[in-house]
């Protein structure tokens, strides 16, 4: 067996110039004890994406959400404000709510402790006769979370910038592109499991450089001549306008939207705006394991009902495009779990066009960000 690849080694070969630097070592995304890391340094220390802003609009309104193995509650208190806490009661761990819903309060199932939705017990039942007990002690952990761009994030990390500021125009460039964000409503759901690690997920999501080759109906819905990628502190922007000619993929015969505008927000959320009506797609990437991947792509559309060319968009997602990409980044894991290869080069074109590998290099860089600060080596 090979010895174990601590940190130091792990960014060998990354270079700041991605015309001069290879991707990450195959070990972080093959081996145990990085995804170890990727949960623990990454997704319960950055903002995650949980719904859009219309399941949480009216007080009492919840959902539940699971961050890096964590159960998290997000919800609207009676007086307006957005909450979040970790869904755990304080008084034997079990789960308090399950699914999405409204309640008035959040009661325990377990032994009928309750809290209101500002996370205070206040009730607590036959406690009576305890020592040094009092309801008003007892709280759920709060966890942050904001509103942003349309969409809840929370994030795990108590210390956490917020994410408006850390995402520096991120929230602007939505407010550009896509105005309607917040008058769009939930139509459909595509669900996945991939195996292979997240990081080829995100890697492959973040250039266009294998789009010709693999994706011949995407490259007619684009013009790829105007497909230009932005690397930005926590972000990348991925803009194209749309196909002149009829394309393999949809019908945008009758599209108001007329741009292909993309982001991908540090670390595995992605937002799609694709050609058609008003829409926006996004992509959670899930890390499971460390050759196991969820993906959920959730459509927001005008109408809860998609019409009939966003039903052929979601037919041409579900059936051609996800087929195609899982197909690529299973072969990708296969390929990296083989003593043939360690790391490639990332390809780079200064122009910044769709044919480059630049915001890979950037998300590589984010992740040996986050691999820094390992306090020791880790053992595969």
């Amino acid at each position: 067996m090979k010895p174990a690849t601590p940190k130091r080694e792990i960014s060998q070969g990354w270079h700041p110039d991605p015309g001069a630097s290879m991707s990450l070592h195959a070990d972080a995304y093959t081996k145990p004890a990085w995804f170890d890391a990727d949960q623990g340094q990454i997704v319960r220390r950055s903002w995650q994406w949980v719904c859009h802003v219309e399941k949480l609009r009216e007080p009492g309104a919840f959902v539940t959400e699971d961050i890096g193995g964590m159960p998290i509650v997000a919800v609207r208190d009676k007086q307006g404000e957005l909450r979040a806490f970790y869904n755990v009661c304080q008084h034997r761990a079990h789960h308090l709510v399950e699914g999405e819903g409204t309640v008035a309060n959040l009661v325990c199932p377990y032994h009928a402790w309750s809290y209101d939705l500002s996370g205070q017990l206040t009730t607590a039942r036959h406690t009576n006769n305890l020592t040094d007990f009092a309801t008003e002690d007892i709280c759920l952990d709060q966890v942050q979370i904001e509103e942003f761009g349309g969409f809840v994030y929370v994030n795990l990390d108590s210390e956490a910038a917020p994410l408006s500021q850390q995402s520096g125009g991120l929230g602007a460039e939505i407010a550009h592109w896509a105005p309607d964000v917040e008058q769009l409503t939930f139509a459909h759901r595509l669900s996945y499991t991939i195996n292979s690690n997240w990081k080829n997920v995100v890697d492959n999501f973040l250039e266009c450089y294998h789009c010709h080759v693999a994706h011949q109906d995407f490259v007619s819905l684009v013009d790829m001549d105007t497909y230009k990628v932005t690397t930005h502190d926590i972000y990348s922007s991925h803009m194209a306008e749309a196909g002149k000619t009829e394309n393999s993929a949809y019908d945008v015969s009758g599209a108001t939207v007329t741009d292909h505008a993309v982001w991908w927000l540090w670390p595995s959320t992605c937002m799609m705006r694709y050609p058609g009506r008003g829409n926006m797609i996004v992509l959670k990437i899930i890390p499971a394991g460390p050759d196991l991947t969820y993906e959920t792509y959730d459509f927001f559309l005008e109408s809860a009902e998609p019409n009939e060319a966003e039903l052929e968009s979601i037919r041409y997602l579900d059936e051609v495009l996800q087929v195609e990409d899982i197909n690529l980044v299973e072969s990708v894991q296969r390929g990296m779990q083989t003593p043939a290869f360690q790391q490639g080069r990332i390809v780079n074109d200064p122009s910044g066009s769709g044919l480059s590998e630049h915001a890979v290099h950037h998300f590589h860089g984010l992740v040996l960000d986050a691999y820094a600060s390992i306090n020791t080596g880790v053992t595969p």
